[in-house]
């Protein structure tokens, strides 16, 4: 079940680049820490497992540099992370210091698929340079590609009146 927000599509106006690249660096922080935390936990998981001394062994040799289901276990880690802000309130907490949001062209919270293909795409638009966040700033609605593919909209929220 999606959630309606109470601004119409009507009053928020697109996000500019700016101010995405401003929340994308609060959420990087925050999914650098998450990715910390994530691995060692993984670690101590492992080293229950193997043993330390064996891990240490591991470790030591270069046999643990790299580690295909640590990287897909933090990837996984970080989708959950994104998706659950983006379909629960539309917003990251970078996203909400910087009063921008994640909705449908209805004004609607996203659903998990659109989460996944959206987290998806942004791999791939960065991944090509930058180029896919850069196609923001010449669509005339401010669009990059993940939002195209994942037909999402990210929105300028108004700041809230203050009573008092």
């Amino acid at each position: 079940m999606t959630y309606q927000f109470p601004e119409s599509p009507e009053e928020v106006q697109p996000a500019g680049l700016i101010r995405r690249l401003a929340a994308m660096l609060y959420d990087t922080l925050i999914g650098v820490a998450l990715m910390l935390v994530t691995t060692g936990i993984y670690k101590m998981i492992q080293s229950k497992i193997i043993g330390a001394e064996e891990l240490k062994r591991l470790t030591e040799s270069g046999e643990m540099n790299t580690d295909p289901l640590l990287t897909s276990v933090l990837f996984v880690t970080l989708f959950f992370f994104f998706a659950y802000f983006w379909t629960k309130s539309g917003q990251t907490l970078g996203m909400q210091a910087w009063h921008i949001r994640i909705q449908t062209s209805e004004g609607r919270s996203i659903r998990w698929l659109q989460a996944l293909l959206r987290f998806m795409m942004a791999w791939v638009s960065f991944g090509c340079f930058g180029l896919g966040y850069l196609w923001s700033v010449w669509d005339t609605n401010k669009r990059s590609w993940h939002d195209h593919f994942s037909l999402s909209d990210v929105v300028q929220i108004p700041k809230r009146q203050k009573n008092g």
